[in-house]
């Protein structure tokens, strides 16, 4: 398996380099460096691995949800890396590469509330099962005011920055936060981790179908309540 794989969707840019049993990454949490760094991260792995581009097997990049821009950029790259090198992608959901992170943190938890801090108002959520230890998707992406989230089942944990921009979030939807989770960002590692079982499968995307998932279409038009 040589598996490249990136995020900028968030205020963590990273890069991850699969080459058989070694996973090399390189990260920098920032709010605006992503574009003058990300492209250096992949230079630098595929140095380290002594790869050529060309001789990966795939692409995976965090589809978003997350910031606009940050999302644009991870679908640009990949499609325009992925063309020159003839390569297939795998666009993986950015809130379940965190729901990976804390499964792979918690090895006996088996499910997982994830908020990201959406801005304006605004939380991206979703809930997340583990099966053959990796996160699944148990309903649909969401963005949504804080104080419309409802109840999860017993013994969810909760995961992600929208706890910590929204403390109420714990009481109000039942969930467990682990000390430091309210802090996680998803990482290219965790995207890594999703994308191989596509990969070995054969289910890449064309380039051209690298795009960005916004989950928030029309940041014009404030959310009904």
């Amino acid at each position: 398996m040589r598996l490249l794989a990136i995020d900028t969707a968030t205020e963590n840019c990273s890069a991850a380099l699969r080459v058989g049993g070694q996973l090399l990454t390189r990260e920098l949490e920032s709010e605006r460096a992503h574009a003058e760094r990300i492209l250096p991260m992949i230079d630098e792995l595929l140095a380290e691995a002594d790869l050529a581009l060309a001789a990966l097997d795939a692409i995976a990049f965090g589809r978003g949800p997350g910031s606009f821009t940050g999302v644009r950029l991870a679908a640009s790259i990949t499609q325009g890396l992925a063309f020159g090198a003839g390569l297939g992608v795998v666009a993986v959901s950015d809130l379940g590469a965190l729901a990976q992170r804390a499964f792979d943190l918690d090895p006996h938890g088996a499910r997982v509330l994830v908020c990201n801090d959406a801005r304006m108002g605004e939380v991206y959520w979703a809930a997340f099962a583990r099966h053959g230890g990796l996160a699944q998707a148990a309903g649909p992406e969401r963005v949504d005011a804080p104080q419309r989230l409802v109840p999860c089942a017993p013994g969810t944990l909760g995961a992600g920055r929208g706890f910590a921009a929204y403390p109420q979030l714990a009481a109000q939807t039942g969930v467990t936060v682990p000390a430091g989770w309210q802090r996680l960002l998803p990482r290219a590692a965790d995207i890594a981790r999703l994308a191989e079982p596509e990969v070995r499968g054969g289910r890449l995307l064309a380039p051209e179908q690298a795009v960005p998932i916004y989950v928030r279409d029309n940041v014009a038009r404030p959310s009904s309540l």
